[in-house]
């Protein structure tokens, strides 16, 4: 009796489709599998793939000697391969031993959704605290059930792949969960995104023609040489800088696209990049991912692969001064890209322009107040900005060229805690200098008791904009929003520290030794700009405290986000809004084919 065989291609689990991808993509063949069920979605996918050298062996301790001994001989990766209860565990011997020699060995152990761990389910084991010294790196990959899963996934496996060989390499461990799928019908294996590490000894590959952007997040104020090493890179790829105030970038190539990235219907193809560079750590609003990019280098000397455009493909780990340098050395002649280059960059200016040549009067908020005063701030000052509203309509307006360089925001915990202390902290660093820091009054009321720090000296400004509570819940875009006025109990946290007394933080600070000065209304303001503003070290600290309220301060956001209009992008917005999820997911599909 003959039974028909249906024939056997990849499983549909795309965690399994990514890692075997990977797999192919970096030349690793060698595999040596165990018996078991939980791996047979990872093992049925590889056997029949002529490209894999696929090994058996039942006892797990001899196979992961075997890799030892494979990988020592052939100075390859080896991939071990076994399912779930206790077969893992005789693989640590042997990992043991590649630990200490070095040796490339990678064990793929097949996993069931971990969330049983603890619940007496049958061959279910915990794999998530292991020696120090059975692997050099170790990552866990659940099923994967959306696009979100799909990208920490591919991140995650290629991560695991480069630690083979990153830093002296040796074993890694990846645990593979899977749902025991059945589904071996894809015939092609979908290309995952492969991500490749280079150090400065290496072959680095090619920048192609096209636009090259470079963005900037959070940066440490720039040595001349990195400035110098950026310019030379810009001048010989026609590549731009685009920026945000703590990006401390104040080159000729500069552009700053917070207020379009801001834009909810504003086509922003003049943005578009063929590769953008990612250097700089934590963004804030300015660098969001706006640039319809096609892949991101990042360049870092920690190495790491951080992805927050979702495109990265290469890994720089080096000093942003020597690739730069590297890269101008290797441009060869580029004359066409050049020339498209400086006119890429007036275009970015005209955009810029555009933007802010459209706005209206604002009502009085911390935007307006930011348009008023970002230009006239004095040359060589530094400015420091609190998170989220402060951040985000300060990052919409220029600063001189001399305080380009001179801008920080606390990113990195992007919390409100600690904005007031930091400023206080650089203010002391840099004595001789004026240090401006614009806060919220959450944030201000939530470091309080630095303002009364013995130390703190007479080059220190404080502008508090103070709206009674955390006016970026109540935002016309928030999801807060929805809340209306009930929002202030207790999201936007209103009527704390005094409910916006006119007469709270002027004693406080008076009692402290700044000057102090008050402002409701723009004419109010207006009227102290000046003082406030000027370049010379006064005989006591500053603080300008402005009252503002929650609906303008939305309001004037709505506006900003909004200044120009383009009608094809509206009709799309307005078509998501109408249309459920998943059909929007079909429209897409059929647009792209």
């Amino acid at each position: 009796m003959h039974y028909y065989m249906e024939q056997k291609y990849y499983n549909a689990e795309r965690g399994i489709q990514i890692l075997i991808s990977l797999l192919k993509q970096t030349g690793i063949r060698k595999v040596i599998a165990s018996p078991g069920a939980t791996n047979v979605t990872f093992v049925g996918s590889i056997q029949n793939d002529p490209f894999f050298e696929i090994y058996s062996c039942v006892d797990e301790r001899s196979a992961a000697y075997m890799a030892c001994g494979m990988a020592a001989e052939s100075g390859e990766p080896i991939v071990l391969s076994c399912t779930g209860a206790t077969s893992s565990r005789n693989y640590m011997p042997a990992l043991t031993e590649a630990y200490y020699r070095k040796l490339p060995v990678l064990a793929v152990t097949s996993t069931q959704d971990i969330r049983r761990i603890g619940h007496m389910i049958a061959q279910v084991t915990d794999r998530s605290v292991k020696p120090n010294d059975v692997c050099v790196h170790a990552e866990y990959i659940p099923v994967c059930t959306d696009e979100v899963a799909e990208w920490d996934a591919t991140i995650r496996l290629n991560r695991a792949l480069l630690a083979l060989h990153h830093h002296g390499g040796g074993p890694v461990h990846i645990n593979l969960a899977t749902n025991y799928s059945k589904d071996f019908s894809v015939k092609e294996l979908p290309v995952a995104r492969c991500i490749h590490r280079y150090m400065p000894y290496d072959e680095l590959p090619t920048l192609p023609q096209g636009r090259i952007g470079i963005v900037v997040g959070n940066h440490l104020p720039w040595k001349q040489q990195l400035t110098e090493a950026v310019n030379r890179f810009c001048a010989a790829y026609g590549a731009v800088v685009f920026c945000e105030h703590a990006s401390n970038y104040a080159g000729p190539y500069r552009v700053y696209n917070a207020v379009v990235s801001q834009q909810e219907v504003y086509s922003k193809d003049t943005f578009h990049t063929d590769i953008l560079i990612h250097i700089g750590e934590v963004s804030g609003y300015g660098n969001r991912p706006v640039q319809n990019t096609a892949e991101v280098w990042r360049v870092n000397e920690d190495g790491e692969l951080r992805d927050p455009y979702h495109k990265l493909s290469k890994v720089f780990e080096m000093p942003e001064e020597f690739f730069f340098n590297r890269y101008a050395d290797m441009a060869g002649e580029r004359k066409a890209q050049q020339a498209a280059g400086k006119v890429w960059l007036e275009e970015c200016h005209k955009e810029y322009d555009k933007l802010h040549d459209a706005v209206p009067e604002l009502p009085f908020s911390n935007l307006w107040i930011a348009g008023q005063t970002a230009h006239r701030l004095p040359d060589g000052c530094a400015l420091h900005i609190g998170i989220l509203n402060s951040l985000r309509a300060w990052d919409m307006f220029e600063v001189p060229r001399s305080v380009q360089g001179c801008g920080f925001v606390n990113t990195g915990g992007f919390g409100i805690d600690g904005c007031m202390s930091s400023a206080i902290g650089g203010s002391l660093a840099r004595s001789q200098q004026l240090h401006f820091l614009v806060i919220g009054d959450l944030a201000f009321f939530y470091d309080l008791n630095s303002l009364g720090n013995r130390h703190v000296g007479s080059n220190l400004r404080i502008l508090l904009v103070n709206n009674g509570k955390g006016t970026e819940f109540r935002n016309y875009n928030h999801p807060a929003a929805q809340f209306g006025n009930d929002a202030d109990r207790f999201m936007a946290a209103a009527g704390h520290y005094g409910n916006k007394s006119h007469l709270l933080v002027r004693h406080y600070a008076e009692d402290l030794g700044y000057e102090y000065l008050q402002a409701s209304t723009k004419e109010e303001y207006l009227s102290h700009l000046d003082r406030f503003l000027t370049p010379d070290i006064t005989e006591k600290p500053m603080m300008l405290e402005v009252f503002t309220d929650n609906e303008n301060e939305s309001l004037a956001l709505k506006t900003m986000n909004t200044l120009v209009s383009d009608s094809a992008i509206t009709l799309k917005n307005s078509i998501k809004k109408v249309l459920p999820d998943s059909m929007v997911k079909v429209l897409k599909g059929v647009v792209k084919k």
